[in-house]
């Protein structure tokens, strides 16, 4: 399976089409963001079951956003710092800042969950929303210069095919459930095109049960155009009767 989507574009200086192996990652994530932080901003803070429902999201986003950053300290920055000595280095120090602001939300949900009712929980809901507000913008603004500033030395130190061999061994360090989660993430935000090349992709290499499986995580995330634009592009021989049936 690849989390971080082989999706093509040309770079800043070049006409030519290189791999970015951060467009995908980074659709699944801004998605996940925008939507737990609109359901925390309507969140109903007298219904508890929705509360409990929505803290989970919350933690589910931080443990996400923990463990990307994660592998591209491991990975991309290590790649980087190979063979251009400091490029990695202020987002490397952001993301230690955020690794302290993703505490910060994590006690800022207990602090809800503690909160009781009335008064003080309505204040802890909208100061777990702004929070996130806050975490959110800044996170938007680090990825764009991941994109921009980290593509430019990826693509000048590397070639495609290590790009994905890069990438690949990314993907190989994924648990099956956290790449699993980001597919459910990744495959809605994308453009068909981008979406049925990752998914033909996995398709080809995947065993059956596998390439199912995602189908079965995406489709109730997907529209009813988008989803019948997947299917006529997918490989008919290959795809699961229930999906064109």
């Amino acid at each position: 399976m690849n989390h971080e989507t082989r999706a093509q574009f040309p770079s800043s200086s070049s006409t030519a089409a290189r791999v970015d192996i951060y467009v995908g990652i980074h659709k699944a994530l801004r998605a996940m963001m925008l939507d737990t932080l609109q359901a925390v901003g309507r969140i109903d803070a007298n219904d508890s079951s929705e509360m409990h429902a929505v803290c989970e999201h919350v933690l589910e986003l931080t443990d996400a956003c923990a463990s990307h950053l994660g592998h591209e300290n491991d990975f991309v920055h290590a790649a980087m710092e190979a063979r251009r000595p400091g490029s990695s280095g202020r987002i490397a120090g952001e993301h230690v800042e955020h690794l302290a602001a993703i505490a910060q939300l994590r006690d800022t949900v207990s602090s809800l969950c503690a909160a009781g009712h009335g008064l003080a929980q309505d204040q802890a809901a909208l100061q777990l929303y702004r929070q996130l507000a806050l975490f959110v913008g800044e996170n938007f603004a680090h990825m764009h210069i991941e994109e921009t500033q980290h593509n430019e030395v990826l693509w000048s130190c590397y070639s495609d095919d290590e790009l994905r061999a890069l990438e690949s061994t990314i993907v190989a360090s994924l648990p099956p459930a956290e790449n699993l989660m980001y597919m459910r993430w990744m495959i809605p935000a994308m453009t068909p095109v981008e979406r049925a090349g990752l998914l033909g992709g996995i398709q080809a290499a995947a065993p059956a049960p596998v390439f199912a499986a995602i189908l079965d995580t995406v489709q109730p995330h997907l529209g009813q155009q988008d989803w019948a634009k997947l299917t006529k592009m997918l490989t008919p021989a290959q795809t699961p009767a229930w999906v064109v049936a």
